[in-house]
């Protein structure tokens, strides 16, 4: 029975090779027509490639985190059941977006893309490892969703040891959470020997066990992609930072004041409206911070629409979903949209288009915020502002010690193409709307 070739199918959107991320089968697996085979990655998309056909897996092509082109080899099946074609048979597979992904492959109106039909296996260059019983290529995986497999690996379980209570013994979230509650400490070492010599002396205090395990993290997925982004905007970008310090007693006052009387009806604000608004009104002045620069052909892209990124921590990693014509919200629709973005990326949903295509971007630590940070630039965009945390302290006001609610601001600029005094001068203009917020509402 001859083997079918299963290519790397075409995701769409322009992308020409994928970064492999995980296998979910081994070879020697009996796979069943649709099961997930593994999970691939195209820039900020993981994707699962699920298997056209049901049968036993005969070999695998490559390792996580390698590249693999569009049409390269991925994987042989053995068909289940009759006798298989005289030659490699070669089928596109259709791909879904992975269980917990971190974003969609898909646009909006956009179902299951498929890849054409390519050439024989030759053709593509890449190189298959064959079966080997004595050499298996992957050890044993229990069944598991990418974010499973993810959230086991952070927690140091070993998936082997869970019992999965979902279809065909699958591991879900809630059996990793009972594993690790009732899991149970390590056994006492060996008593010592009755004829081993007493130390010299007894320690002076309590004694603790030392370690010596070592756990080596490969840099794949999400995680690339993030140190990938991180080093071009460093390598390329020659940052400089300024901050400076806000009074937003009025501010927070005012927004205290809207949310009581409005939230119920028009949900609850947060700092950030405000601080987009006043982007919003300061870029006019300053336009060319609201901007893009290409570097390989040296050209600044000045843009009258505020598509502000919104820096997101998610349980995979960063990411940068896009609130696009900020110019044009109220501070009710724009805390909506930042809500809705937020847990879109946190669930790993927000489309494409709105992981890219942003100006200028925010980025907010929270309660984390600290005194001051250096943000870094979001390549190819030539201004951040960051957001530090709130406090309440004594402030000399008019001659008298008075207590006032306090931020900084920390804002990171491209220097070759915003100048030191006007990246100063944009965020002191933030400064005057934050202070006097009454002033963002008066055209």
């Amino acid at each position: 029975m001859a083997a079918r070739t299963i290519k790397v199918p075409d995701i769409g959107e322009g992308i020409a090779e994928v970064e492999l991320v995980e296998w979910l089968v081994k070879t020697g697996d009996a796979v069943a027509e649709d099961q997930p085979l593994a999970v691939v990655m195209t820039d900020k998309a993981s994707v699962e490639i699920p298997s056209p056909l049901a049968g036993t897996v005969v070999a695998l092509a490559g390792e996580a985190g390698q590249m693999l082109a569009v049409g390269a080899e991925l994987i042989r099946i053995e068909p289940a059941g009759g006798a298989g074609p005289a030659r490699v048979d070669v089928t596109a597979a259709g791909v879904e977006p992975a269980a917990g992904a971190t974003a969609t492959a898909r646009r909006a109106g956009t179902s299951r893309p498929a890849g054409a039909e390519l050439g024989p296996a030759a053709e593509t260059g890449t190189a298959i490892r064959d079966a080997a019983p004595e050499a298996p290529v992957i050890v044993d995986k229990p069944l598991a969703s990418p974010s499973v497999r993810r959230h086991a690996r952070d927690r140091g379980i070993d998936l082997r040891q869970v019992p999965g209570s979902g279809p065909g013994g699958r591991v879900r979230h809630e059996d990793l959470e009972r594993f690790a509650a009732r899991a149970i400490a390590p056994a006492p070492g060996a008593a010592a020997r009755a004829d081993a010599p007493a130390p010299a002396r007894a320690p002076a205090g309590p004694r603790y066990a030392e370690r010596h395990d070592e756990l080596a993290v490969p840099v794949i997925g999400l995680r690339r992609r993030i140190a990938e982004k991180m080093q071009q905007a460093k390598r390329h970008i020659p940052h400089f930072s300024y901050v400076e310090e806000v009074d937003v007693t009025e501010l927070e006052a005012l927004r205290a004041q809207l949310n009581a009387k409005h939230g119920a009806e028009r949900g609850r604000l947060t700092l950030l409206p405000f601080l987009l608004r006043a982007i919003v009104l300061a870029v006019r002045a300053y336009p060319q911070v609201n901007a893009r620069y290409d570097d390989e052909v040296n050209v600044v892209t000045r843009y009258g629409a505020v598509h502000a990124g919104i820096a997101t921590q998610t349980g995979a990693g960063l990411m940068v979903p896009v609130l696009r014509h900020a110019e044009a919200l109220d501070l009710w629709a724009a805390a909506a949209e930042i809500a809705r973005l937020a847990q879109a990326a946190r669930s790993g949903k927000a489309l494409r288009d709105e992981l890219s295509g942003s100006t200028i971007t925010v980025t907010s630590l929270g309660a984390l915020g600290g005194i001051a940070s250096t943000p870094v630039i979001n390549h190819p965009e030539v201004a951040i502002v960051g957001v530090n945390r709130i406090v309440e302290r004594p402030v000399i006001l008019g001659g008298a010690v008075v207590a006032r609610r306090m931020m900084n601001l920390s804002s990171s600029f491209d220097h070759r193409v915003v100048d030191g005094m006007h990246g100063a001068e944009f965020v002191q203009a933030l400064r005057g709307y934050l202070e006097c917020p009454a002033t963002m509402f008066i055209e």
